[in-house]
């Protein structure tokens, strides 16, 4: 890029580049605070740009905002600063991830937080899960608070078995914010599923098209197994379907059925559409996915403070791509659902020559390039993002 000024500007050398995080290592809080206050921005801007489509316009209590919580793991091999081994006998680090869910059909979502951690930090903290929970907090725009305060009934927190922990699950509550977690019955509860392996009361379950399915069924079992010190209107909710081929049977299988459980407040009541909204959750591993294409997956510096500001950055090559998919894509546009590897080969790899003309700048491109009315309708519509007032704050 540094031999092509007149497309990308004038770049900053390598020597620029390690003096940038040798800065960071220095000041890491600095860092952090000035990177939250750009990308807060940022994010209220793009969200604006959205129009209809802006998430704080369209969440509710009945339709809130999800936020995914899951840690992942990122091999490193070299003594790196906090390195540490990690469950699966391997060696490097555990970042635990927040990122944002649009929805299906919406964009890819969104890396709220990033926080990096040793190798063998546990993945069921409840430290750690309200860590991350309130470093996302900080990067929603005002529209999730009042007066300062946050609207909770407007976020709901998706986790896996890790986050279902009571302290974690009260902290929520105590918020007012929404959750839906899995959870893993315990073994001396496992027999009470046989009172309701009758049918006749369980719901067919729903597909991610709302659709409903003959193979698998939902209840409602929060009567029917009782849950001890968890928050007031905490529901329990049972999925049964039939073992996948290849399978291992448990002890808590009935019929051959494998048995699921998620935990939620949700004020919603319809089993079925809880299910189906909690299985999406599975979206979260293709940002992360994501993320590691974008940076995460290869840190390349001794300290510890420095590697964090690589996977802040890295977050934000994700959120720019994703708020292009949000803000400058129409409805329904086949790019919406690409990944950051099908961007670089198809949009950000087109070969283009500026010339001017008239005393006016001109972008020209070849004719046999496969996405250039996407990359001309991306130049028409990020311009409204320009023509936006400054963020306040």
């Amino acid at each position: 890029m540094r031999s092509s000024p007149g497309l990308f500007g004038q770049l900053p050398s390598n020597a620029t580049v390690s003096r940038f995080f040798e800065r960071t290592v220095a000041n890491p809080e600095l860092f952090s605070y000035g990177f939250e206050t750009l990308t807060r921005q940022l994010r209220t801007r793009a969200w604006d740009a959205a129009g209809n489509r802006n998430p704080a316009l369209s969440a509710t209590a009945a339709d809130p905002l999800i936020i995914d919580l899951d840690a992942t793991l990122v091999t490193s091999h070299s003594d790196k600063e906090n390195v540490a081994g990690t469950y699966k006998g391997g060696y490097g680090f555990a970042p635990f991830i927040a990122s944002c869910d649009y929805g299906a059909g919406n964009g890819s979502g969104e890396i709220l937080a990033a926080i990096l951690r040793p190798g063998n930090a546990g993945a069921n903290s409840a430290e750690d899960h309200i860590r991350v929970f309130h470093t996302a907090l900080a990067q929603l725009p005002e529209g999730f608070y009042d007066a300062g305060v946050l609207a909770g009934e407007k976020v709901l927190v998706r986790t896996d078995s890790a986050g279902a922990s009571r302290k974690f699950l009260w902290h929520l509550h105590s918020l007012g914010v929404q959750f839906s977690t899995s959870y893993t019955l315990p073994f001396g509860k496992a027999h009470m599923i046989d009172w309701i392996t009758n049918k006749e009361y369980w719901q067919p379950a729903l597909d991610q098209h709302g659709n409903g399915r003959t193979d698998a069924w939902v209840i409602n079992a929060t009567d029917v197994i009782p849950l001890t010190d968890y928050p007031p209107g905490t529901k329990l909710f049972l999925r049964a379907e039939p073992l996948h081929p290849g399978a291992q049977p448990t002890l808590v299988d009935v019929d051959g059925h494998r048995i699921t459980a998620l935990l939620t407040n949700s004020p919603r009541w319809h089993g079925p559409f809880l299910d189906a909204r909690h299985r999406a959750r599975g979206r979260c591993e293709n940002r992360i996915k994501t993320q590691k294409n974008t940076g995460l997956g290869k840190l390349p510096f001794f300290d510890f403070a420095a590697n964090q500001a690589w996977a802040n950055i890295a977050a934000l090559a994700f959120n720019l791509v994703s708020w292009v998919q949000l803000a400058a894509l129409p409805d329904s546009h086949h790019a919406k659902a690409w990944d950051i590897k099908r961007w670089r080969y198809r949009v950000f790899s087109i070969a283009g020559k500026i010339i001017t003309r008239a005393r006016r700048n001109q972008l020209l491109l070849p004719e046999s390039a496969p996405e250039k009315d996407l990359l001309k309708l991306l130049l028409e519509n990020t311009g409204r993002l320009k023509q936006l007032p400054p963020a306040a704050g």
